[in-house]
């Protein structure tokens, strides 16, 4: 890398780092913090399914924000908006709050979590090409991974032992601090390279271009289509996972007190994250094809879900705890990298966006399903479940494999606005 490229890598890999710490602090007891104020399993996973409903109602407008008035402005908003709504759920647990509180700041919550999704990536992509970078995008984002696997180990384990030694509410406290940190890093060094916002017309106007180009270039290309269309499955079991992790790995330790080994999920994951994306690109370059590792991952995944949900040994879930973290991580920036590759960096936010709210839209559903199935079952079958509904992403994915884009192979450039 150039100076300029490494500089713009630094800031990117600074505001992951602490983006995903204030997000960890509350990763490892968000599940028990939402069972501590009141609600049944299917009220705390339907609470999560209704910041998913923020995100599938907010993706577009502020991924046309930061396609209309800038990536930088976006991620400010972002920080400002969690930083507050992550002190309105800290004040919803200390009033034991009813379940149409917790639903309506949680969607409050997506919007925070929106203006940074599509916005980053296409801040970074953008940036780094305007340097002339011209190396592997899957080690740039594989760094990225890396580094949020970093925080989020620590915020995890922190987050669990400080909520232990105090109480379940700190966490969100410490959250809410670390947000308004990275608002003021943000604000001084973040510039928008290589890119310059539409402000020259209207906000409908320019909402309404922004919108059916990225349509077009979205949806409307069937290789990038069946990508976003896969992602449904494994974003909303995945969060699913994620959260239904603690209270199962508590279960099967015998201790439903033990916050810090519910942050234990957490923190497995976060260094599962990080030897992912540091072999990610060494992994990818096994594979002719971006598609053959996104797909084989997609399988491991799967199975590893199944053997976590028939398993009863407490050792034995975080082996293949880890091992479902560490595919999950692989295949992350390969697929990041095979999605920004076919976008236009004008619609690339906005396309991004469309990406993650399809993503949401998933979490909507298969969070409070699964959750039900929780309570009825246990947590074991509904991680088999998850699985299962995981499977059903696998034949879309080849669907996109089969359109044979040049963003499949080795070398692939992005296009060009």
């Amino acid at each position: 890398m150039n100076p300029a490229a490494l500089r713009v890598q630094r800031i990117y890999l600074v505001l992951l780092l602490g983006n995903t710490l204030a997000a960890s602090f509350i990763w490892g007891i968000n599940t028990l913090f939402l069972l501590d104020a009141g609600l049944s399993n299917f009220e705390a996973f339907a609470a999560n399914a209704f910041f998913t409903v923020g995100m599938v109602i907010f993706e577009i407008p502020t991924g046309v924000v930061a396609d209309t008035a800038g990536r930088k402005v976006s991620y400010l908003l972002g920080t400002v908006t969690l930083s507050v709504t992550t002190g309105m759920y800290w004040m919803l647990w200390l009033w034991h709050a009813s379940f149409v509180w917790w639903a309506v700041v949680s969607v409050l919550l997506g919007l925070g979590f929106t203006f940074f999704s599509g916005a980053v990536d296409a801040w970074l992509f953008d940036a780094l090409t305007w340097t002339g970078y011209t190396g592997s995008w899957e080690a740039v984002f594989g760094r990225g991974l890396a580094v949020t696997g970093i925080a989020m180990f620590a915020g995890s384990v922190l987050g669990g032992v400080i909520a232990q030694a105090t109480d379940l509410g700190v966490p969100f406290l410490l959250r809410a601090g670390v947000l308004i940190l990275t608002f003021l890093f943000a604000s001084v060094v973040m510039k928008d390279l290589g890119f310059t916002p539409d402000r020259g017309t209207g906000p409908l106007k320019a909402t309404r271009n922004v919108l059916t180009q990225s349509i077009e270039h979205g949806l409307g290309k069937r290789s990038v289509r069946y990508v976003i269309l896969s992602a449904p499955f494994a974003s909303g079991v995945g969060i699913y996972a994620f959260y239904a992790l603690q209270p199962y790995l508590l279960d099967l330790y015998g201790d439903p007190s033990a916050y810090s080994i519910a942050g234990l999920a957490a923190a497995i994951l976060s260094v599962a994250q990080v030897a992912g994306g540091i072999l990610a690109p060494r992994i990818r370059g096994l594979f002719a094809r971006r598609t053959t590792m996104v797909i084989g991952a997609s399988l491991t995944s799967v199975a590893a879900l199944v053997v976590l949900g028939l398993n009863s040994l407490f050792s034995l879930a975080v082996v293949f705890l880890a091992v479902w973290g560490f595919v999950v991580a692989v295949a992350a920036p390969v697929r990041q990298g095979y999605l920004n590759d076919m976008i236009p960096s004008k619609q690339r936010a906005t396309v991004l966006s469309f990406d993650s709210l399809f993503g949401s839209f998933g979490g909507v559903f298969i969070q409070p399903g699964l959750g039900r199935s929780a309570d009825l079952w246990g947590y074991g079958t509904s991680l088999v479940i998850g699985g299962l509904v995981e499977l059903i992403g696998i034949p879309i994915l080849f669907a996109s494999r089969r359109q044979r884009d040049p963003a499949d192979t080795t070398g692939a450039r992005p296009p060009r606005p």
